[in-house]
């Protein structure tokens, strides 16, 4: 039986973002993106990541809107791992910031590949 999914609703500058993710990893997706607000500050490479805010976790959700598409937590994850790995900067907190986004990268690629999702 398939673990159940949970949506995270991010707002990233003007637009909305919807996230499924595995239920027992949204919070750490939460906690992540915290984190990632917190630190990037501290980041010298130019021009900073565009971070998401995390707006709202829920358990179920149906789209009425067609422009809006909701993207798999390891895509995200994946999208957000290249965008600070390309940032010319190879310092703490950067390094720090990677393989915290890395940690959660591999333990969706195991969920997902576990699930046969």
């Amino acid at each position: 039986m398939a673990s159940a999914l949970r949506y995270a609703l991010l707002r990233k500058e003007d637009r909305l973002e919807f996230v499924s993710m595995p239920a027992d990893y949204l919070y750490q997706l939460t906690a992540l993106l915290g984190r990632l607000h917190k630190e990037a500050e501290k980041l010298t490479a130019e021009p900073k990541p565009v971070l998401p805010d995390a707006v709202a976790e829920f358990d179920n959700l149906e789209l009425i809107d067609r422009s809006l598409a909701v993207m798999d937590g390891l895509t995200y994850i994946n999208r957000l791992e290249q965008e600070f790995a390309s940032l010319p900067e190879r310092a703490y907190p950067l390094i720090s910031l990677l393989t915290e986004i890395r940690a959660l990268q591999a333990q969706l690629e195991q969920w997902y590949e576990e699930e046969g999702a």
